[in-house]
This record gives structure tokens, C-alpha cells and sequence, in this order.
């Protein structure tokens, strides 16, 4: 039976059977299709798919997020490379249509992650794990939504980068997973990622907490002395950036991980 799903950016897509070959290109998403069941599918990963552990020695490495190797993902012969709007660029997923379909995924809010799974489900004929996973989702949200609606709202900045210094903005995942805190983002109202100065008037010194990602960049000890010098009285909170930045299923963990980081406040 010939399927016709249209992706997160309106591409419509034919799929005469299921895709039994899999390229992820999008470490979160690789970690949703080893929770949907789909391990044995999965062909090719990138270097940053740290999850689940033993797929770094048992599915083949094609590149990074950003440069990937094409002979080998050729040579891989996927029926279809998932891909993300902000992981994998413009150029890439036009290059790699010249090999089989590639599906992209554009992931700003919880809805748009639900959206996913359920999309997840239909393409590799996973509809009721792909519902099991939007069933604890939705339970997990629901009873997160319970557990922090007394809370108050904090103003943070969330750093993501150095050298030069970058923060989370608007319209990306991240922001929102801050707003689901309880979280207001000094920089909400700059698209994307900006570049911050900490030597001007700009940098919101009043900000309650200052988060300080594990990744992209590792942050450390001197780095929240150095941010921490031109705020008034923000605290300084290194947090684990997968569970800021990865959607899928690792929502799921990420609601019990933002349960105890609360309680540090």
C-alpha cells in the first residue's frame, strides 16, 4: 500500500513500503528509533549519536551533523536519511535527495515533537509503539505541568557557546523547554542563537539564574566566574544540555531531570 506523508517542512513523500534502511542524521532522533524498537534498521548514524552507547560500535559512522561523508552513505543503500532543519543544512538535504528520500524535521515546540513520534509511527509502520511513547509523554507533561504551576517564573540566559559568547533566543526548541520551566529568557525577543557581549550595558544583569549548557560547548568553573562578574545577583547552574536541546523521547527524561534541577533552586 503506496503512502504519501508530508514532513515538517510541507515536502510530501512516497513510500511504496516501509524504509528498512535507515540513515539518521540527528543524534535525538536516533535515540527515538532505538526507543521505538527500530535498532535493527537503523544503517548509518553520525558521530554525535551517543544514544544508546553500543551504537558507536554497531552502526556505521557517516560524518557529523554538519559535514558528512557522501560515498558512504551511498554505499550504505538507505531507503530514507532523516535529517532536521536545524542540525543538517540546506545544501546537505539536497545533496542526499540525489540518493534516497529525506525526511525533515523542524522541531520548535512540544507539539512539533508529538508530531514527530506520531510521523515516526506511520513511516516505519510503528503506530502503537510510536502511541505508547505520545501516551508517557502526555502523561509526563501533564503531571510536570502539576508539579511546577506554584513555581515562580525566574529570568535566565541560557548560555550555549564561547568564544564569542552565544545565548538562546527565540523560535528553537530550547526556549521552549525554558518556558515549560517556568523559565523567562532575558533574550526571547532575538531570534535563534545571538552573540553577547559581557562588556556592555546590553547583558541583562538582572537575570535570576544563569544556565550554563554542557553542550554544544563545555562550560566550566571559570567560565561562570567570568559571566558571573557582570551580573547582579544571578546564580550560576551548569545544565545538562541533552536535556535542554534533544527531543523525542527524551522528553520523557528530561521532565524527571528538570524535577530535581529545581530543587536546587
Amino acid at each position: 500500500m503506496v503512502k504519501k506523508l508530508i514532513d515538517q517542512l510541507g515536502t510530501l513523500h512516497t513510500f511504496g513500503t516501509s524504509p528498512k534502511r535507515i540513515i539518521s542524521l540527528v543524534p535525538s532522533q536516533t535515540e527515538l528509533l532505538y526507543d521505538l524498537g527500530l535498532e535493527n534498521r537503523i544503517v548509518g548514524i553520525t558521530k554525535f549519536c551517543v544514544h544508546p552507547y553500543q551504537f558507536r560500535s554497531t552502526k556505521k559512522i557517516v560524518g557529523g551533523t554538519k559535514k558528512i561523508h557522501f560515498e558512504k552513505i551511498r554505499l550504505l543503500l538507505p531507503d530514507i536519511i532523516l535529517c532536521n532543519k536545524e542540525e543538517n543544512t540546506l545544501e546537505m538535504v539536497e545533496a542526499l535527495s540525489q540518493i534516497c528520500p529525506v525526511w525533515v524535521t523542524d522541531i520548535k515546540t512540544i507539539d512539533d515533537n508529538f508530531k514527530m513520534i506520531a510521523d515516526f509511527g506511520q513511516i516505519f509502520d510503528c503506530r502503537i509503539e510510536a502511541q505508547k511513547w505520545c501516551d508517557k509523554l502526555t502523561f509526563a507533561c501533564s503531571e510536570f505541568a502539576t508539579f511546577i504551576e506554584n513555581k515562580p517564573i525566574q529570568k535566565v540566559v541560557y548560555f550555549i557557546w564561547k568564544n564569542p559568547y552565544m545565548v538562546v533566543g527565540t523560535n528553537n526548541y530550547i526556549n521552549e523547554v525554558l518556558k515549560l520551566n517556568h523559565f523567562q529568557n532575558l533574550y526571547d525577543r532575538e531570534e535563534r542563537y545571538p552573540i553577547v557581549e559581557l562588556n556592555t550595558m546590553g547583558f541583562p544583569v538582572d537575570a535570576d539564574l544563569i544556565l550554563l549548557s554542557s553542550e554544544p560547548f563545555p562550560f566550566r568553573e571559570e567560565d561562570a566566574f567570568e559571566i558571573g562578574r557582570f551580573t547582579h545577583h544571578a546564580k550560576t547552574v551548569f545544565v545538562d544540555g541533552e536535556m535542554f536541546s534533544w527531543y523525542g523521547s527524551r522528553l520523557l527524561r528530561a521532565l524527571a531531570y528538570f524535577k530535581k534541577l529545581h530543587q536546587q533552586f
